[in-house]
């Protein structure tokens, strides 16, 4: 399982851009990746993206940062020796989608990851069902709410520092994970946070 979180400069894989990845090899965690770029030229920055990513316009734009084109080139290529290269995440089908765009951008011609995913929302959902919980609904839109703060503190460990870092990101993911489907600690980084239903 290949754990991963994106930082864009907006929402939409074909107008924005990837300006950070962090990655997780599940199976050896402490084999990671992060890395940063500028954004592809003529993409578009939504400012509220920069709020949660922290970065600033000049950081996304900085030419002496690699190409987004580099920068998925190195996610491939970290993913080249994995048995399981099954994507993870908080929504993770935006960071495929985003990753896949660039790719295409980038004229990658072995996208090598398929479309089916490890969602952590519909994980922590089902997990919560299970325990005969109910699952938090938000009262104005009417769906879940279940982000990824929520289900860190469901899963004992603090919200997530921000601004938002695309590896610290991918290491609350993959903690995550491992508590949700297999009832046990991952990462020394979380080992002071007891797992609550245990």
């Amino acid at each position: 399982m290949l754990v991963v979180d994106c930082e864009m400069t907006g929402l939409e894989p074909n107008e924005h851009s990837i300006v950070s990845v962090g990655a997780v090899d599940f199976e050896r965690p402490t084999r990671r990746l992060y890395e940063e770029c500028r954004m592809w030229d003529g993409a578009k920055v939504e400012p509220a993206a920069l709020v949660v990513n922290g970065f600033t316009r000049e950081q996304v734009m900085d030419p002496a940062k690699q190409s987004e084109a580099d920068l998925v080139h190195s996610f491939i290529t970290f993913a080249e020796d994995m048995g399981d290269t099954t994507l993870a995440g908080q929504n993770v089908f935006t960071d495929l989608y985003f990753l896949r765009a660039a790719a295409i951008r980038a004229g990658h011609t072995a996208w090598p990851f398929a479309h089916r995913i490890i969602d952590i929302h519909s994980l922590c959902f089902e997990h919560m069902i299970h325990r005969g919980l109910q699952p938090p609904i938000d009262p104005n839109k009417h769906h879940s709410s279940l982000n990824l703060d929520k289900v860190l503190n469901y899963c004992g460990i603090p919200e997530e520092p921000r601004p938002h870092n695309a590896l610290t990101g991918a290491l609350c993911n993959a903690e995550v994970i491992a508590r949700i489907l297999y009832g046990r600690k991952l990462l020394p980084e979380f080992e002071q946070y007891e797992i609550p239903w245990k």
